[in-house]
């Protein structure tokens, strides 16, 4: 399961996950997967992912915020993402889009003591500056570490 924290300003405004364009988690996950969902419309995106063995979701059900900056993200409540792990048991492990999604994820899976593999990736952001390369690696390890060794 892949959670990121709260979609931005533009994906809210036409309802699609990481829809700013310079987000670069729909060219992450076609390059970690092998499949193309970046030059795909949407709907066929989300059709796509639906074939992988990934879920993506988002840490915070709602809050306020001005802009699309984690850091200004005010009166978040955290979605129950113990809950989704017991309605699916067959997911095995949560990566974290970002810092931000990772400390309210954590804190939420630490509260209801749940014990599964999670990790911290590097944002897709644009706001987040490191070199595109060292996401991907971060991100394509990831992906080898679950897919190809088991």
């Amino acid at each position: 399961m892949i959670l990121g924290s709260l979609p931005g300003e533009a994906s809210l405004q036409v309802q699609q996950y990481y829809a700013h364009p310079r987000n670069q988690f729909w060219r992450l996950l076609s390059e970690i997967s092998g499949v193309d969902l970046q030059s795909l419309p949407y709907a066929d995106k989300i059709q796509q992912v639906q074939l992988l063995p990934v879920v993506i979701w988002d840490v915070v059900a709602q809050a306020q915020r001005q802009g699309s900056l984690d850091s200004a993200i005010r009166a978040a409540e955290i979605r129950d993402i113990a809950a989704m792990l017991r309605e699916h048991p067959s997911i095995a492990q949560v990566w974290f889009n970002g810092g931000q999604a990772a400390k309210w994820g954590l804190r939420s899976l630490q509260a209801a003591q749940i014990d599964i593999h999670t990790l911290t990736l590097p944002s897709s952001s644009p706001a987040h500056t490191m070199a595109y390369a060292l996401k991907k690696q971060q991100w394509q390890q990831a992906w080898d570490g679950v897919f190809l060794n088991h």
